[in-house]
């Protein structure tokens, strides 16, 4: 067994055989963007299953609207309160996906603590944060370690200094399963709070 940030980390022989993960509150590997906090609390050296994180979401972030062919994604509300969209719309505008609906009559939900996304391969999602306050969720998703590479290169394109390679970003999103149909907003970008 190893430690980690003061943590006992099982080795991935011995976990597999013998012994579970315990990460504490605020212990994780973190990333962070102009965007959002992502700490990591389970990665694919530890489940087969799903990598699993924790996310602060800022006022005015807007992940927006995007699809997974192959990812199964998993988002529980912890604090404060985000707009979420889990579903095909009749129309997929390129603008704002809060005011989208199925055909089935569903709409965006405000989300408020303990609220559960489920999220299969092929369903179009997002979240918002379209309140003052800061809001956390925990985040799964399945297979691993595709998000987990995701956020640890996004940082590296974001932290190169200058504003940010469009570009590189793109093409980062098309190599880890990511099709954006509505633009990621953050900060002043994202307008004012809509209820």
């Amino acid at each position: 067994m190893t430690t980690t940030e003061g943590l006992a980390v099982p080795e991935p022989q011995e976990a597999a055989r013998s012994e579970g993960l315990l990460v504490p509150p605020g212990h994780g590997r973190v990333v962070q963007t102009p965007a959002q906090r992502v700490t990591f609390k389970v990665t694919g050296t530890h489940s087969r299953m799903a990598s699993t994180f924790e996310v602060e979401v800022p006022p005015g972030f807007d992940v927006g609207a995007h699809v997974h062919t192959r990812s199964e994604e998993l988002f529980y509300v912890l604090e404060g309160e985000l707009d979420v969209l889990a579903f095909e719309p009749r129309v997929r505008t390129p603008d704002n996906w809060q005011k989208w609906e199925s055909s089935s009559g569903s709409r965006v939900v405000r989300a408020t603590p303990g609220t559960v996304i489920v999220v299969p391969p092929g369903c179009p999602h997002a979240f918002a944060n379209p309140t003052d306050e800061s809001a956390k969720m925990f985040f799964q998703a399945s297979p691993p370690p595709d998000h987990e590479r995701y956020f640890e290169e996004l940082l590296e394109i974001l932290g190169s200094g200058g504003p940010p390679d469009h570009q590189a970003i793109e093409d980062l999103r098309r190599r880890y399963d990511i099709e954006q149909l509505t633009p990621l907003r953050h900060g002043e970008q994202a307008g004012p709070p809509q209820r």
